[in-house]
């Protein structure tokens, strides 16, 4: 494990763009229709008893590693067999993240360029961040936290000012029934992404103060999913629900309808913008935990030594992961959350909660049958 140590505050920074990241490029609960806002809420709801369970685990063994803690529930042999799935997990998702803004670029402004030249400058600049440590990129997230809430705050201001947003697009409420709602949430939105901060359990040793842990954690998702919610807001609103179903990236066909005054248009390159600063936190945080993960577990005394090569494996996994976009997608929707997502951020976490507080109870009572 590296020896760097970071803030409550940084770990907040770092979980609100982790959150955002590919969050706002995507249709998050679309399936809802123009209920998709309602679904986001509710996938934030879970996502907020997601991460308590994540940190109630992580406060039965403080200032210990995720290799560590998985060790000491579940034994050394089925303990490694676990962390190892972990790595292989982030390392997964940073690749599918990394496709994910890739095909942004390659789709919205540039068409010429492979799909694998975009990801490989993208994925270079990730692991300079990850091989400089966890405090410099903690730290640089600090400074790209403000500018990025600025470009959010200005967007919304020139939605609102373009008058453009309708809000009978949002009517009727629950149109179908909670069924819908309760659909997506149970698909999509509870995983993507308020589940994916289980990769935090990777980051929390590094905490100052490990009592703060919980209050940054719970306040980075909440004010993440009540953005990403807005952002919902202002797609169905200005484009409709037909446009933003069938747009790979709403959020930038929204702001391409800015224009006030005949001066201020084609903002198109802040969104785009704000978006690779998103992803760029959100595929280091996975591929610095994948890295330290297997650092560890494989007893390697230097990760720096491993950065490069786990670089080439996240990008050739990113280019080999799909076909084209579209399939990308379809496969990240229908496939990931019910094969990897659940099992990772829900029924393990459950089980190991369960295992953890059998043992306490079982050591409570050692403890008095030797008193006695």
């Amino acid at each position: 494990m590296e020896k760097a140590k970071i803030t409550a505050y940084q770990l907040f920074v770092l979980i609100f763009m982790f959150e955002l990241g590919s969050s706002l490029l995507l249709a998050l609960g679309i399936g809802a229709k123009q209920d998709a806002w309602l679904a986001i809420l509710g996938g934030l709801s879970g996502g907020v008893f997601l991460y308590y369970l994540y940190f109630k685990i992580y406060s039965f063994y403080p200032g210990l590693s995720s290799v560590q803690v998985l060790s000491k529930i579940y034994g050394k042999v089925l303990g490694w067999i676990l962390v190892f799935q972990f790595g292989v997990y982030y390392l997964y998702l940073a690749a599918r993240v990394l496709r994910d803004f890739g095909g942004m670029l390659v789709i919205t402004a540039y068409p010429e360029t492979p799909v694998f030249i975009a990801n490989a400058i993208m994925i270079l600049c990730v692991a300079y961040g990850v091989k400089k440590g966890i405090e410099v990129v903690a730290r640089t997230g600090e400074i790209f936290f403000v500018f990025l809430y600025l470009l959010a705050f200005m967007g919304f201001v020139l939605i609102l000012a373009s008058k453009l947003v309708e809000l009978n697009l949002l009517k009727p409420v629950l149109e179908n029934g909670l069924k819908p709602v309760f659909k997506s949430i149970a698909k999509e939105t509870l995983y993507i992404p308020f589940g994916e901060a289980i990769v935090f359990f990777t980051i929390f040793p590094y905490l100052r103060d490990l009592k703060k842990v919980k209050q940054a954690g719970l306040v980075a998702i909440c004010l993440s999913g009540m953005n990403i919610a807005i952002a919902m807001v202002m797609n169905i609103t200005v484009i409709g629900v037909e446009v933003t179903q069938r747009s790979p990236f709403p959020l930038y066909i929204t702001i391409q309808q800015i224009q006030l005054a005949h001066f201020l248009e084609r903002l198109d390159v802040f969104f785009m913008l704000a978006l690779i600063i998103g992803g760029f936190f959100k595929i280091t945080i996975y591929f610095y935990a994948a890295v330290i993960t297997f650092t560890e577990l494989f007893k390697i005394k230097n990760y720096q030594k491993v950065v490069y090569p786990f670089c080439l494996v996240i990008l050739c996994a990113s280019v080999m992961i799909a076909a084209n976009y579209a399939e990308h997608i379809d496969e990240g929707i229908k496939v990931v959350p019910v094969l990897l997502h659940f099992p990772f951020q829900v029924a393990v976490p459950i089980l190991t909660l369960i295992v953890v507080f059998v043992k306490e109870k079982r050591k409570k009572k050692k403890l008095k049958a030797s008193a006695s």
